[in-house]
């Protein structure tokens, strides 16, 4: 099969990466469209994935409608010349592109309908088929909607599909088994973030004030970082972010996606944003597997007496190690899923809608 990949956000080339390297190893052909995001891209370079650059989002609604229109028509072309059969991705392009060409559509989303109503209503509705983490069971208006047990990060981060490399640790002049603190920090940029806050400039400071003393602290950033935080900029190759994570003491930002990944490592991890308790995969790792916490933008108080007592509990990373193995042994292994179910289809959609346990057989 000829197959596409649209990547609108640089998670999505860790989600897809290795769907796409077996597919490929099984004879299909990849394409994959990636709209201009510098990180994006360069993970796919880091990879050695060949793909087309599409033209730059635009930041206000305005022109997000216009840009739209423009992404609909180059996704059809490329569809036509390359002759897809599949498009994969979370993009508006792939679902409506499917509805006026042979071109079938799979959206794999994990984002809550009442936190995403452009998706909701321009996305998924389109789709030909829409899969989600099983924790957002009851959170979805499209009735047929497909769910399984994982998350979209345990594509990339499931220990069949992952393995930390601590040679990232000297990289970084750190020592094996020393305290260290990441920190990440969003732009908040998306269709869906306009209004969400996160952590304040002042709030960055308090936060390193109260961490420094315990060990070093890293920083990476989506938007240019200020001035006073340069010396803390993590300077590391994207690729290896996963495994700095993965040793890491302790997480703290106002990132969703970078939240929920330290979770899964069985990193504590703590998040301050306007998204908190709003979603149902974060929710599910703090309150089904207490991997994570969140703190609304006025419960900064409330997320230092957090950070203060986890600093003082012993073997810390132990027991959410204990907790990341609880958690695993609940979810499969989402890449030989998704596998299963692209090159499968439509039969694959078939089966899970007459016998969802099947997807157990992917432990």
């Amino acid at each position: 099969m000829n197959i596409l990949i649209d990547i609108g956000h640089p998670a999505h080339v860790h989600y897809y990466k290795n769907l796409a390297h077996i597919l490929e190893q099984n004879g299909h052909k990849i394409i994959w469209t990636v709209k201009d995001l510098p990180s994006a891209i360069n993970l796919l370079d880091k990879y050695g994935f060949n793909y087309i650059k599409l033209p730059k989002k635009s930041n206000n609604l305005t022109g997000k409608i216009f840009k739209q229109i423009e992404y609909d028509y180059l996704i059809l072309k490329i569809c036509k010349k390359y002759k897809i059969n599949i498009a994969i991705g979370t993009s508006v392009s792939i679902a409506h592109v499917s509805k006026i060409s042979k071109v079938k559509s799979i959206v794999f989303d994990d984002d809550d309908d009442e936190v995403q109503p452009l998706v909701t209503k321009f996305v998924n509705p389109f789709a030909d088929y829409l899969l989600s983490p099983d924790a957002l069971k009851g959170h979805r208006k499209r009735k047929d909607a497909i769910f399984y047990p994982g998350y979209h990060e345990l594509a990339y981060l499931h220990p069949n599909r992952f393995t930390p490399d601590i040679s990232v640790l000297d990289e970084v002049g750190l020592k094996e088994n020393e305290t260290y603190f990441i920190m990440r920090f969003n732009a908040f940029t998306a269709h869906h973030d306009v209004g969400i806050k996160g952590i304040s400039l002042d709030q960055k400071n308090q936060l390193i004030n109260i961490l420094e003393p315990y060990g070093k602290i890293f920083i990476t950033t989506e938007k240019e970082i200020e001035p006073e935080f340069k010396k803390y900029q993590l300077t590391i190759s994207p690729e290896k972010m996963h495994s700095l994570l993965y040793y890491a003491t302790m997480f703290i930002g106002d990132s969703q996606t970078m939240t929920s990944e330290a979770a899964m490592l069985g990193t504590p991890s703590l998040k301050l944003n306007s998204f908190a308790g709003k979603l149902s995969v974060p929710n599910e790792l703090e309150q089904k597997y207490q991997l994570c916490y969140s703190f609304l933008p006025d419960e900064f108080d409330n997320m230092i007496e957090k950070i203060k007592e986890l600093l003082n509990t012993p073997n810390l990373k132990q027991e959410f190690q204990q907790r990341r193995q609880k958690m695993l042994s609940d979810k499969i292994d989402v890449t030989a899923f998704m596998v299963w179910f692209v090159e499968n289809y439509p039969e694959s959609a078939k089966i899970m809608k007459e016998n969802p346990e099947y997807q157990w057989r992917f432990r």
